[in-house]
């Protein structure tokens, strides 16, 4: 049985409303490969988790134009911050 390619990801804040706890902000950026990264919102994490699996094993989303692409929200409705997960291919 062959094993299935594993991508890393980028998750790049693209929108943040009202007052992120840990101060994320437009721009920041975050490598995900097999670990959480240091210094992201653990919550946001945990959100975003099921669609970072998706593209790191090949997957896409069928709302989705670009197949290596989706948007995320973190869990805090109040104030929300707005993740593009991209998947890097090499």
């Amino acid at each position: 049985m062959a094993e299935a390619e594993f991508y890393e990801l980028t998750a790049s804040v693209i929108s943040q409303k009202g007052h992120c706890a840990l101060n994320h902000k437009v721009g920041d950026e975050f490598r995900i490969g097999d670990k959480t990264p240091a210094g992201m919102c653990p919550w946001a994490f945990y959100a975003l988790f099921p669609f970072i699996s998706v593209l790191q094993f090949g997957g896409s989303f069928p709302w989705e134009e670009d197949r290596d692409k989706t948007v995320v929200a973190c869990p805090d409705p109040a104030n929300p911050v707005i993740f593009e997960l991209k998947r890097l291919r090499t």
